[in-house]
């Protein structure tokens, strides 16, 4: 497990996980909504959801727990935000989607898409600088890229992997996938500078 924050540090922390994990899960939905493509771990969930009636969010529930089995070997670390990343967002993405009403054009889809992917920035921005532990396909990655590889190479590798498999399954590719992968990055630095907290100092 990650270094144990003192009880003031996870007063500070907590609610800044919580909101960022919630706002991922809303704007993962808004994506889906918007029916324009989605990132590659999402089309992968989508894929599965499609082809088993199984909703998309407890899906990633799902995968996010076997995506965590692989950490054993890699002898990753758990921290708190990882456990509440695998679950709140799941259900987050299949109560949005249930509660909100099917887009009746391209205007509003297009709205969906565009403010799903500036939620998704600030929403990174907020839970990965609470710091108290990454999502667990970024742990993945991570583990992966301690062993010798580029890190660059192992999410490259991971997300063409997943993203391939999800388009067979039936999964949305689309603008949306396309705007993701050239988006999503500079957005998360732009909040991540605005929302980081230090790390937690390890115990002594």
């Amino acid at each position: 497990m990650l270094p144990r924050p003192s009880r003031q540090e996870m007063r500070r922390r907590m609610p800044r996980l919580m909101w960022g994990l919630v706002l991922f899960g809303v704007g993962l939905a808004f994506m889906v909504e918007s029916n324009l493509g989605l990132g590659p771990w999402e089309v992968f969930h989508q894929g599965i959801s499609i082809n088993t009636g199984i909703p998309i969010g407890t899906v990633g529930i799902f995968v996010g727990f076997v995506v965590l089995l692989g950490w054993i070997p890699l002898k990753e670390r758990l921290g708190v935000g990882t456990l509440l990343n695998v679950v709140i967002i799941g259900v987050v993405i299949d109560l949005t989607i249930w509660a909100i009403p099917t887009p009746d054009g391209d205007v509003t889809r297009w709205v969906l898409l565009i403010s799903g992917l500036l939620l998704n920035g600030l929403a990174s921005g907020l839970y990965i600088g609470a710091g108290l532990g990454p999502g667990p396909r970024d742990g993945l990655m991570t583990g992966i890229a301690r062993r010798g590889y580029p890190v660059g190479v192992v999410r490259f590798g991971l997300e063409v992997a997943v993203l391939v498999l999800g388009w067979l399954l039936g999964g949305t590719v689309g603008i949306g996938t396309v705007l993701y992968a050239f988006g999503i990055g500079p957005l998360v630095h732009v909040f991540l500078e605005m929302f980081s907290l230090e790390p937690v100092p390890e115990a002594a």
